[in-house]
């Protein structure tokens, strides 16, 4: 199977207190408010994230994220921050998501935070969230591809990426997650 994920995302990571954040920023063709729904709604959610929800995420209050990679883990979340289409911040399993969408010429620029204990697990996160995003877009495209997560994701590139962006954030290239997921 041929399969490009393009070009690496713009990334960073930064420490956070006792934790670690990834930044990810991706340019997206796609008006704000357009992007805000891929973000908060169920449905467009179970097409490209690693998760479902229970509910729309877009305002504040407690949701269930259940993981869709094979191991159906239901997490205890909560939206702590929705400002429609700009702002959207939510604690899933430990971890807390911190989505920025702000307009651009051509579309909307998308920036994650994504707040996680171990630092290894960094360019773990991005390969995982370019792919998903990778989804995603093609999915406000109209033109969807079907999720890519899990253990699926390994036959589209993501131990490469994992590798790429374990470079360019100059980091050690880490596949414990790869290696569990490979194990179930």
């Amino acid at each position: 199977m041929s399969f490009n994920p393009g070009p690496l995302a713009s990334v960073g990571y930064r420490p956070n207190a006792d934790r670690w954040t990834l930044v990810f920023t991706r340019d997206l063709r796609h008006a704000p408010a357009k992007v805000w729904g891929s973000l908060t709604e169920p449905e467009q959610l179970r097409a490209w994230a690693p998760f479902t929800a229970d509910r729309n995420l877009g305002s504040v209050g407690k949701a269930t994220l259940t993981m869709v990679d094979g191991s159906d883990e239901s997490l205890a979340g909560e939206v702590t921050i929705a400002n429609p289409p700009s702002l959207l911040e939510y604690e899933w399993g430990g971890d807390v998501l911190r989505w920025s969408v702000e307009p651009t010429a051509g579309g909307s620029r998308l920036t994650l935070e994504h707040t996680v204990k171990e630092r290894e697990s960094v360019p773990q996160l991005a390969a995982g969230w370019h792919l998903c995003l990778l989804v995603a877009d093609s999915l406000l495209d109209g033109q969807p591809i079907g999720p890519i997560r899990g253990h699926e994701a390994m036959n589209y590139g993501w131990a490469e990426l994992n590798e790429a962006y374990a470079k360019k954030l100059d980091l050690p290239v880490s596949t414990s997650h790869a290696d569990k997921a490979a194990e179930n």
